[in-house]
């Protein structure tokens, strides 16, 4: 079909429903029912609900079930801050970049169909798939978001953006409680037990993200450059990032303030990735039901985190950013020493709403603050988010790596989130030697 000009409605809106194909994803694997179901394979209880054995064999090791997924987490999100500056030099220079959408899609979904065949007689295949799928979500993400400036007017840009998140996470939550339903009611659909509507679960997840994704695809347009693919199209992205890393040499400001974030979102991220598992693992849900009950924690996580946003851009209006980011990482490490503590259900509900408070604030205070200091010259500014993009996953890399290690050490991923303690205060200290004035 005949491409839509710039600014079409239609256009704008085929582009921010890939949001709500692709954000059951995050909401599905990520974090709710595949961790769930990842602990329910992976760890023996007792009648009483104690753990008798949490191990795991893995690459001829047997390893803390804990470990061996933060480390197939932290391996992907290795390899999706290698691949970011290849692909972000391809999406500015290749007139194709919707076939490179569809790849990742295509590989992000048909892996999250791939986890039905997940169990433990072959493990290797369905690390396999979550590898895979996380490498395909994040890497599509790329494509996705350098298409918005192909699409939108600057001052639409801001709106739309907005509305694709809106669409994600409605989307996301249609398709969570429909799982949970299909989980907990499995009479009613006909199903044995449990098993069988959990692996469905992620075939749906692999179809809806498909399956909506098409909208988009028919009306986005192929690309809006043509060059073609040679050696400096490719490494364009690498060479963009050391351009900003030198440049950090004459904005002392910002150089702090990225040492900052490098340090307090590695320990955030790390919290959000690894939340659902903590609760599996270390919590006594006595005759509750431990799958609603963590889904639930979920939701609440999310929908706190949207008054947390607002209220922490209320608070930096009135104190500054910086001051503002110094109180919420103080109360990350509060965080982390009640979780330390916590047994049941009720103290883990507040844990989470307390989490989603500073998760949604953290967040967007964090990049609109980064975004604040670049240099009031600066043209490329999406390069310099390129830089605090991968900055932000080599810190996710660090972090689950260090709490693998930890929980297969002492057993527990408690000790890890006690752990975590040491990045927030770092995350303090370097942020009281951020200046006020960029020198």
């Amino acid at each position: 079909m005949k491409n839509l000009p710039k600014g079409s409605k239609k256009l704008l809106n085929a582009w921010a429903f890939y949001d709500w194909a692709n954000s059951v994803y995050s909401l599905v694997i990520s974090s709710a029912i595949f961790p769930i179901f990842y602990g329910a394979l992976t760890i023996l209880k007792d009648s009483e609900g104690n753990i008798i054995d949490d191990k795991v064999p893995f690459l001829g090791f047997d390893l803390n079930n804990d470990t061996v997924i933060s480390y197939v987490t932290a391996a992907a999100f290795l390899v999706v801050s290698g691949l970011s500056p290849f692909l972000s030099g391809i999406a500015d220079y290749v007139g194709n970049k919707k076939n490179f959408l569809k790849f990742f899609c295509y590989l992000g979904a048909l892996s999250c169909i791939g986890l039905f065949w997940f169990n433990l007689e072959f493990l290797w295949f369905g690390l396999l798939c979550y590898f895979l799928a996380l490498i395909g979500f994040w890497s599509s993400l790329v494509f996705y978001n350098s298409y918005l400036p192909d699409i939108a007017f600057p001052e639409q840009q801001d709106k739309i953006s907005a509305k694709g998140f809106s669409l994600g996470y409605i989307g996301s939550v249609i398709l969570l409680v429909l799982c949970l339903l299909m989980i907990l009611k499995y009479e009613l659909f006909g199903f044995e037990d449990e098993g069988l509507p959990t692996r469905l679960s992620f075939v749906l997840t692999g179809v809806w993200w498909i399956g909506f994704s098409q909208y988009t695809y028919y009306y986005l347009p192929k690309g809006t450059k043509k060059a073609k693919l040679t050696k400096n199209v490719m490494f364009n992205g690498f060479k963009e990032l050391r351009k900003i890393w030198n440049s950090l040499n004459h904005n002392l400001q910002l150089k702090r303030y990225l040492g900052a974030f490098f340090v307090y979102s590695m320990a955030v991220q790390t919290i959000m990735l690894i939340a659902t598992y903590f609760g599996i693992k270390e919590l006594d849900w006595g005759e509750q039901d431990s799958t609603t009950g963590l889904i639930v924690s979920i939701l609440l996580i999310q929908l706190v985190a949207v008054l947390g946003a607002t209220l922490t851009s209320r608070i930096a209006a009135k104190i500054g950013n910086i001051k503002t980011l110094i109180f919420i990482n103080i109360i990350w490490a509060l965080i982390c020493v009640y979780a330390y503590f916590i047994t049941t259900p009720n103290q883990f509900y507040v844990a989470a709403a307390s989490v989603g408070l500073v998760m949604g604030g953290i967040q967007s205070l964090s990049r609109s603050t980064y975004s604040k200091m670049l240099p009031e010259n600066a043209i490329d500014t999406a390069s310099y988010f390129s830089f605090y993009d991968v900055s932000e996953k080599i810190g996710i890399v660090i972090g689950m790596m260090i709490h693998g290690a930890v929980a297969n050490y002492t057993g527990s991923s408690r000790n890890s989130i006690l752990f975590l303690i040491i990045f927030f205060i770092g995350g303090i200290i370097l942020l009281i030697r951020v200046p006020r004035i960029r020198s």
